[in-house]
């Protein structure tokens, strides 16, 4: 890299040397890094020094080497493993027939106004429901098996993105509905090319809400009437006080959560390109 004088004088030239521009890179990285992270950081540092000298309740807070090992334990011992399985079993299974439901009715409610007017009443009633108040009656319909801890979940998960299409749908331009009327596109040509691709960044807004809603459905759905999962493991662990794998089941749980919204994020980077670009 070479760097050249304005003024009148010969110009000279600067060589740098490739070494000086990698560690001007990685200071710059390493500053934003601490920037994001270095709070997060800390916090971590504060509760790993403060169990291990005393400062906190080391039997309440233990140390992370500990929760760590205990999490390294039920990994490879496989304890854990059937525990993840089925809690992704149940969460996917519910977030799936949410999806399914949710994005075509939020659709279709969005552009016909007489249709939103009739459902909006009972929409906004269930939505103000808790679904952990409705959990006796689910079981009460559907038993203590699956289907109770599934129908909850998906109960929670439906309406963020029912009420996030429906919001994305009613966002649309109405002046690009009409140049593109204007034009001659008929109305599922409109839909397809207008409406749905400007609808899609709201519409990850929910699934983003809603898929943070089913891994917390999720712990209240195994700590009644489970034997399995990640929500019945911190349970479990806690009435037992093994506390270190009850916070390595937490850990998970948080990872998960972590998890689903990075791929939610990716995918809608690739399919909103276009409106990453307006921002």
């Amino acid at each position: 890299m070479t760097f050249q004088s304005l003024d009148s004088s010969p110009s000279v030239s600067v060589e740098v040397p490739p070494g000086a521009v990698a560690l001007r890179r990685g200071v710059r990285t390493a500053q934003a890094a601490l920037r994001r992270y270095g709070l997060l950081v800390g916090f971590l540092a504060v509760w790993q020094i403060g169990s291990t000298q005393g400062w906190i309740n080391p039997t309440v807070f233990p140390p992370l080497d500990a929760i760590l090992s205990a999490l390294w334990q039920g990994l490879t011992s496989g304890a854990l493993l059937d525990d993840i399985a089925i809690s992704l079993q149940r969460s996917g299974i519910a977030f799936a027939a949410a999806v399914g439901l949710a994005i075509p009715l939020g659709l279709f409610m969005g552009q016909i106004r007489a249709v939103e007017q009739a459902l909006d009443p009972i929409l906004q009633f269930f939505r103000q429901t808790s679904a952990l108040a409705l959990y006796p009656v689910f079981i009460l319909l559907l038993g203590l098996g699956e289907a109770s801890k599934v129908f909850v979940i998906f109960w929670a998960t439906l309406f963020p993105i029912l009420l996030a299409t429906i919001g994305g749908v009613k966002e649309v331009d109405r002046k690009l509905i009409e140049m593109a009327a204007t034009f001659g596109a008929s109305r599922a040509t409109i839909f397809r090319r207008v409406v749905l691709p400007a609808s899609v960044p709201s519409i990850f807004v929910g699934l983003r809400l809603s898929a943070t809603t089913a891994l917390l459905l999720l712990i209240a759905a195994e700590m009644i009437g489970a034997n399995k999962g990640l929500g019945f493991q911190v349970m479990n662990a806690q009435y037992n006080f093994q506390i270190p794998q009850m916070f390595a089941a937490i850990l998970l749980l948080a990872t998960l959560g972590l998890t689903a919204n990075a791929l939610l994020v990716t995918l809608q980077r690739r399919l909103c390109r276009w409106a990453d670009l307006t921002h």
